[in-house]
């Protein structure tokens, strides 16, 4: 198995690569092994997900703060 280091994907390069994943494991049609390492992949593809999902927040919380509007953030959907 290779592929991109998670850590160099956009999201939406690593919510694919990381949906793949999740199907393949699912389909149940691989070695033990490869499905150790595949499960490695996807913790570190969720990973990613989840920091740039965070950044994604920040930004908007940011652009709110700038624009006057009351501190706190708001749940980012559409990504």
């Amino acid at each position: 198995m290779t592929g991109k280091p998670p850590a160099e994907m956009a999201f939406e390069e690593a919510m694919a690569a990381l949906e793949a994943v999740v199907t393949q494991l699912e389909r149940g049609e691989v070695k033990l092994e490869e499905s150790i390492a595949l499960y490695e992949r996807g913790a570190a593809l969720k990973a990613r997900c989840e920091v740039l999902l965070r950044e994604a927040e920040e930004k908007v919380e940011k652009i709110r703060l700038a624009e006057g509007r009351a501190v706190g953030t708001e749940p980012v959907t559409g990504l």
